[in-house]
């Protein structure tokens, strides 16, 4: 199975969860322990050993603060 890694943009989330629902492994979440500077609590991955780089979150992403990668 390919795995793969996410990196937000977490300055730029505005924790709308759409990302969270599109994950197959379902291993993002908004964490409550930050907030940016738009006062929001960031996307964040909590398992990146289990992705698999689908890019579902990237897609969903209305600000495209999501980069996805594959290998």
């Amino acid at each position: 199975m390919a795995q793969g890694k996410v990196t937000f943009r977490e300055d730029r989330c505005k924790g709308c969860g759409l990302c969270i629902t599109a994950c197959p492994k379902q291993i993002i979440f908004l964490d409550k322990n930050k907030i940016n500077i738009q006062g929001y609590n960031p996307a964040t991955v909590e398992k990146m050993e289990e992705c698999i780089g689908c890019g579902n979150c990237a897609l969903m992403c209305p600000d495209l603060i999501i980069t996805v990668e594959r290998f």
